[in-house]
């Protein structure tokens, strides 16, 4: 016997071990692999959903995959999409945030309302802003870590307490782009690349999903987020702080929602404390359709674009085709509801 690098100890059952594991993915049936392959990589699922859902759109109306309209399917998906990626680190931990729309929302006014009526500088606007989104997120973290509470009924009443904050606040006016300093409404600027456009919101959203990503594949903090989402116990007892992972999860989507409120002000041209309505419940779709188990510790961001795209190309899509907006409704109803049940279905994967 040998002991390798990590300090155990390495048998002659090694290839034996091996035989076995070939000898038993071998066995398993074309179900099975599938099941397997989908637990293994997350986003596969909405990956197959959106090629799919692009080339039956296109089929129905080639105008789909025409430049101009791809832009605007992109440009469409971008606050949304900002969004899910701090619903997504939440879900990881086997949480959820009904109030990230309001958050957003809060953080976009007071960027805008001092920024144009106190006349403070676009950075020092920005700023504030971002530093009450971070707010919104530690209040959120310390309810759910310090006082126990469970995510869904805490966020549920955070979500109107910064509604009725951000109505107090302005007075349910909007301020329109004109009035804001150039900074607040950069996010809007495009670049032509061809026959396509994009936004610099849309290149704000695509390097936040890199950098979320990439702590979450490679930082110690990753991978201990979805160690404590997939089970918390385990996670402290391993030496996880869980409490301060699970706080610093909060606290990171509240900065992930104040870059999303400088992300909405360029795509809408103005801030609106009536603005994205549906934000919750889209990014939570976006999330579940990503492949992001709602039970904590598996899925991922890239997963979560895939699945906003979906959201949006569905809307698109049909709206090309000449169908009804309900309808639109009905395909992300069932498009949920059947992320739900492959989710279900996956996590009872056995080796």
């Amino acid at each position: 016997m040998a002991v390798t690098e990590d300090g155990s100890l390495a048998t002659s059952g090694a290839p034996a071990g091996q035989a076995a594991t070939e000898l038993a993915e071998r066995g398993r049936r074309p179900l099975q692999r599938v099941q397997h392959l989908l637990h293994a990589h997350p986003a596969a699922s909405p990956a197959i959903i959106l090629a799919i859902t692009c080339v039956v759109f296109t089929m129905l109306n080639p105008r789909f995959s025409e430049p101009g309209t791809v832009s605007l399917m992109v440009q469409q998906t971008a606050v949304v999409a900002a969004l899910a990626v701090g619903q997504t680190l939440i879900i990881l931990t086997a949480g959820i945030d009904l109030s990230v729309g309001a958050a957003a929302i809060l953080a976009m006014m007071v960027m805008a309302t001092y920024g144009s009526e106190h006349g403070l500088p676009g950075g020092a606007a920005l700023l504030l802003g971002l530093a009450v989104a971070i707010l919104a997120g530690a209040l959120n973290g310390a309810l759910v870590t310090r006082l126990k509470l469970p995510p869904f009924i805490v966020t549920l009443g955070t979500l109107s307490v910064f509604t009725a904050i951000t109505l107090l606040y302005t007075g349910g006016q909007s301020i329109q782009q004109i009035a804001m300093p150039d900074l607040l409404s950069w996010t809007g600027d495009t670049h032509a690349i061809g026959e396509f456009r994009v936004t610099n919101g849309v290149l704000l959203c695509i390097l936040l999903y890199l950098v979320v990503g990439f702590a979450l594949s490679q930082t110690a903090w990753g991978r201990h987020v979805y160690a404590v989402g997939d089970d918390p116990e385990a996670a402290r007892l391993a030496g996880i702080r869980t409490t301060r992972v699970l706080f610093s999860v909060y606290v990171v989507a509240g900065v992930v929602y104040g870059i999303a409120a400088w992300i909405l002000i360029g795509r809408a041209g103005a801030a609106s404390p009536n603005a994205i309505g549906e934000a919750n419940l889209e990014s939570i779709t976006a999330v579940v359709i990503g492949g992001t188990s709602l039970f904590g510790g598996r899925g991922g961001v890239l997963g979560t674009l895939l699945g906003a795209l979906i959201v949006q190309a569905c809307a698109l899509g049909l709206s090309l085709a000449g169908v009804d907006d309900q309808y639109r409704l009905l395909a992300v109803g069932i498009l949920v509801v059947a992320a739900v049940s492959v989710d279900q279905w996956i996590r009872k994967v056995r080796a």
